[in-house]
């Protein structure tokens, strides 16, 4: 089955699980390593190196792979195993929401945790629909805060434990009158559109959705911010702005909180994100108060 797709077919998929690989993918390479070390010379006239193979230093991205005769040296394809494992498990790993909570709490925020329509991860799997929308007994309270922060465990809830907290920190570091005080709940099961139905009941002016992006095989935690001013159950996501790739690997907690910031002070000062919003945040920030 191909990473990219996670349909009803995972349940029946058997998985092996990560710390089985790690530990096979430990001892193959010790086995290799021995056999490296007692005859260097014929281990190196089994493997071609890519010439190519520089450049990996400068990339996550699998490239430069090298070859044992027609096909991958054992390594690297060890190496894509557990990488699928780890991106596997991140899917179906479950989000602690109340520890989470406590966590954002810390930060002076009050988050409430709620539940999609989604019963449970099998279901949310399945059905993508249902996690768009929030459960019938979820209490959201009115807010006259503009601005309303929903973390959500999407794909990966690896990716929002790890992520979600510094990047709320750095957005309160550097725009107190914005987020301080802002509305705040931690959703589960949750998809993107979430955040509409949850900011129509915050009555927000614009809703912020922290998310777990799928996961791929160089990058198992990756957080996604998806923006959406005056949300409302129906919106679409051509009426969003996205910054994704949140975490030290790639757009560190600073950078992406400078780019949200701006898009959200955007959005409200000229009614409108996404297709409608271009993302110019090299420049100026803006001051919608």
């Amino acid at each position: 089955m191909a990473l990219g797709r996670i349909d009803c077919e995972e349940r029946a998929a058997p998985r092996l699980s990560l710390n089985l690989v790690n530990r096979v993918v430990e001892w193959l390479q010790e086995i290799i390593h021995t056999a490296v070390l007692g005859n260097m010379a014929q281990m190196s006239s089994i493997v071609t190196r890519n010439t190519w193979a520089a450049l990996r230093s400068l990339t996550p991205a699998r490239i430069a792979l090298g070859r044992a005769g027609s096909g991958l040296p054992t390594e690297e394809l060890l190496r894509f195993g557990l990488a699928h494992a780890r991106a596997r498990d991140a899917v179906h790993a479950a989000l602690d929401a109340e520890a989470l909570s406590s966590r954002l709490a810390e930060l002076g925020l009050s988050p409430r945790v709620v539940k999609s329509a989604a019963v449970n991860r099998e279901t949310y799997l399945c059905r993508p629909d249902l996690g768009r929308r929030l459960a019938p007994d979820s209490a959201i309270s009115r807010s006259d805060h503009p601005f309303a922060l929903v973390v959500a465990d999407g794909l990966s809830a690896l990716a929002v434990e790890r992520h979600a907290v510094p990047l709320v920190r750095a957005l309160i570091t550097l725009s107190p009158q914005r987020w301080a005080g802002a509305s705040c709940c931690v959703a589960l099961q949750g998809r993107v559109a979430l955040g509409d139905d949850a900011g129509e009941r915050f009555g927000c002016q614009l809703v912020v959705v922290l998310i777990g992006e799928r996961p791929g095989l160089s990058s198992p935690d990756s957080l996604g911010a998806y923006l959406t001013y005056a949300p409302r159950v129906g919106r679409t996501d051509a009426e969003r702005n996205c910054v994704s790739n949140i975490r030290p690997q790639g757009l560190g907690y600073e950078a992406a909180a400078r780019r949200i910031d701006w898009i959200a002070a955007a959005g409200v000062a000229r009614g409108v994100t996404g297709v409608g919003l271009k993302d110019e945040s090299g420049g100026t920030l803006i001051d919608a108060g």
